[in-house]
């Protein structure tokens, strides 16, 4: 009998500090990667007879992608029930069940993995749809939100790390939001080809394959971080084609000079057409530790000097996925009821 017979990958210790554990007796160096570790931070382990340690304090409640390295090889928590596409997804629930947890006493919504051919990329992609319960035996139509994930994602974060369809399921069965279709794309290209991708490719195969109200007043775009970025590339070059948007922990690509991608993105003359045909325009930041809080400040700026209309938000501690699910949980329950 060893040590890993009877070991628990993921603790909660009493104190509200995650521990995470891997036996790795003939391991000379051990490190945790992924959503848990606090932002340029490196971990230091404990090791105990074969088992390696890393302790976070005060992680708040979620669900957090992570591996280890072992001798510089990734792994994949072996103990995880979760290990599946390369990932395993530690979900923290120090106080019960969260707004983001599986309630298995409620009905639940559909998730799908759809694969379309994007000729502004020429190749074939994926994109999760999630649909409310009982979308498949009924007739209406529904509104639709395309909800974009962060740099280094892909489709697979908002319903894994952001616990989307949990959130949507739970907020449908407590008759606090609007039953909606969630198109959750790839973002992994460059911004304009997203742009591009989304309005030639996404949305057709979208309102070609689904039950969708297909006009400006039931479609939102929301995005994270890059995804934010993406969120106001889309926007601004398709100013009377959303009725709400939701850009969270985001502005203009910090990488460029923010007059001259104004100057290219129009807004000044487009700012009046988004005033006139957005519902919600929304931009949020996870505070001052965010780390796109300067490039969201810029932002906000330059929509004060060309009137365009927008709701500030500060929610969550920093950029993290404990940010952005407190976003969704708040969007989803505002979106299509004006």
């Amino acid at each position: 009998m060893t040590p890993n017979d009877t070991l628990k990958s993921v603790r909660v210790l009493p104190d509200g500090t995650t521990v995470f554990s891997i036996y790795a007796p003939k391991a000379i160096s051990v490190s945790l990667a992924g959503d848990a570790v606090p932002w340029g931070q490196p971990l230091v382990p404990t090791e105990k007879d074969g088992v390696w340690s890393f302790s976070v304090p005060n992680l708040k409640p979620g669900a957090y992608r992570y591996h280890f390295v072992v001798d510089g090889i990734t792994v994949y928590d072996p103990k995880s029930p979760t290990t599946t596409q390369n990932t395993a997804l530690a979900v923290v629930e120090p106080n019960g069940r969260e707004f983001f947890s599986y309630n298995p006493e409620i009905k639940h919504g559909a998730l799908a993995v759809r694969s379309y051919w994007s000729k502004t990329l020429g190749k074939a992609r994926t994109m999760r749809v999630w649909t409310p319960a009982g979308y498949e035996a009924g007739k209406e139509k529904l509104p639709v939100l395309y909800l974009v994930h962060g740099g280094g994602d892909t489709d697979v974060a908002w319903p894994t790390a952001g616990c989307a369809g949990d959130i949507l399921d739970n907020l449908l069965a407590e008759g606090k939001m609007v039953p909606m279709i969630v198109v959750m794309p790839d973002g992994s290209c460059d911004i304009s080809s997203f742009e591009k991708d989304l309005m030639a490719d996404i949305i057709p195969f979208i309102e070609s394959n689904y039950r969708v109200i297909a006009d400006k007043d039931h479609r939102a775009i929301s995005g994270l971080s890059m995804g934010g970025i993406e969120t106001l590339e889309v926007i601004f070059q398709n100013p009377d084609k959303f009725g709400y948007v939701w850009c969270l922990s985001g502005g203009f690509n910090p990488g460029v000079d923010i007059e001259k991608e104004a100057e290219r993105l129009n807004v000044r003359k487009n700012a009046a057409i988004i005033n006139k045909n957005c519902k919600e325009f929304v931009m949020t930041q996870g505070g001052r530790t965010d780390i796109t809080y300067i490039s969201g400040e810029k932002a906000n700026k330059l929509f004060d000097e060309v009137g365009l209309k927008y709701e500030y938000q500060e929610v969550g501690e920093g950029h993290t996925w404990y940010t952005w699910k407190l976003n969704l949980y708040d969007e989803a329950q505002r979106l299509f009821k004006k």
